[in-house]
This record gives C-alpha cells, structure tokens and sequence, in this order.
C-alpha cells in the first residue's frame, strides 16, 4: 500500500511533487533501475573524484591543525538495506568526548522521538561549525558509495539498530541508504522521526532515475544555499 503524505509534509509545498512520480514495480524494470543506479554512483563518484579528494584532503588538515592529538575522522555503525549494519565514516566535527554528553544536553534536544539534535550545540568544534553547514563532514562516505554500501540517494542510514525501529518503518530497508534524500533538501522542518520516515517510504515505492537525479538537483541547490531549504 503506498504512503501519502501527512499534514506537516503537505504544508512543505516542495514535496508535492513526489507523488507525481509512478509507484515502482518489482521486475525486470526495477533491476535495470537499481543496475543503472550503480553505475550513474561510480561514475558520478569517481569523475568528481579530483574535486572531492583534495576538498576531503584540506578538510581531514583544518581539523588536525585544531586539535592534532584528536582523531580527525568519526566512525559509527550505521543500519543500510535489508537491516544490514555498516560502518560509516565522517570527519569529526564534535569534541572527544561527545557521546558521554549526551545526557546533559537531553533538555535542549530539538527532535522528537529517539533522535538527538541540539541548536548551536555546544559540542561541535570551531572547524566543524564550519564544516557542518554545507555537509561537509559527509565527505567520507563517498567511499561507502565506491563500495556499494551507500548510494548517492536513497534513505540516510541511522545509527540505531533494525530492533528500534517499528514494523511499518521497515519499508525503507529495502532500498539502499543514501548520501541525500527527500527530508534532508529541508531537514528543519521534519522535527518528528516518523515524518522522515514517511518521506523515506514515499522515495522508496517511487524510486526512479528521474527522481533521482531531481533529488541530487535540489540537493546542489540547498547546497548552495547555504544548507537552507529548497
């Protein structure tokens, strides 16, 4: 059964448009669709390859010259398709300590339900301020896409385990995690985990080339922007 919107997705205007797009059909056309999805990931991966390197090159130094004892990478287990757990790396934009000051910080928690955000969090770093804003510190996780783990679209792999999740929240396992997707062109305005989700759902049954490549197009816009939404 497809997914609709709910009422705090229909008054996002730029999500409208997603239900336009045909439901997907199991078959020879969605093996094609996910064959020819790989292949538009390598070789858009791989030919922005000198761009990206050195970008993620000066981006692993400005961290080690702010704190050169610090790890500059980040890495945590991550769940992608069919509840399969992965470890996805980032370029650590938080003090060392930042797990452990979760507790304190639970009353300025933005998010609703099991995740954690906090507004100008206290724990993130001088440079990763500035690395956060236009994603950045998502940067190592091109490699997860050379790999196969990841694609360049599809639903952002959380670092909570299949248990956590209900029953209906499952339909999002069947596609591949992605680097962007539909709630992060706007992710302010999502505060509630099951709305994500829902967007998460509405792009898997719809899953398309065209889709996708509109998604990787107003994912460069809100780029530009400023990480504000499209």
């Amino acid at each position: 059964m497809a997914f609709f919107l709910t009422d705090s997705e229909r008054a996002q205007p730029s999500y409208t448009w997603v239900q336009d797009y045909s439901l997907r059909r199991p078959g020879a056309r969605d093996a094609i669709y996910r064959l020819s999805k790989r292949l538009i990931d390598l070789t858009l991966v791989l030919t922005a390859a000198p761009l990206w390197l050195p970008l993620l090159a000066t981006c692993y130094a400005a961290i080690k010259f702010e704190n050169p004892r610090a790890p500059a990478f980040f890495v945590q287990a991550r769940t992608g398709r069919d509840g399969r757990r992965f470890q996805v790396p980032k370029l650590r934009t938080m003090v060392e300590d930042a797990p452990q000051m979760v507790e304190s910080l639970s009353a300025l928690n933005i998010r609703q339900g099991t995740d954690f955000k906090v507004a100008n969090d206290p724990r993130v770093t001088g440079v990763g301020r500035v690395l956060r804003r236009p994603h950045l510190d998502e940067l190592p996780q091109l490699w997860n896409v050379i790999k196969g783990e990841m694609s360049l679209v599809g639903p952002r792999p959380t670092s909570l385990p299949p248990s956590a999740y209900r029953m209906w929240h499952t339909e999002r396992f069947e596609t591949t995690p992605g680097l962007t997707c539909l709630w992060q062109l706007d992710e302010d305005a999502f505060p509630r985990f099951d709305d994500r989700i829902r967007l998460d759902i509405l792009y898997t049954q719809r899953a398309c080339l065209t889709l996708d490549l509109k998604i990787i197009f107003l994912t460069l816009v809100y780029l530009l922007k400023g990480g504000r939404g499209v």
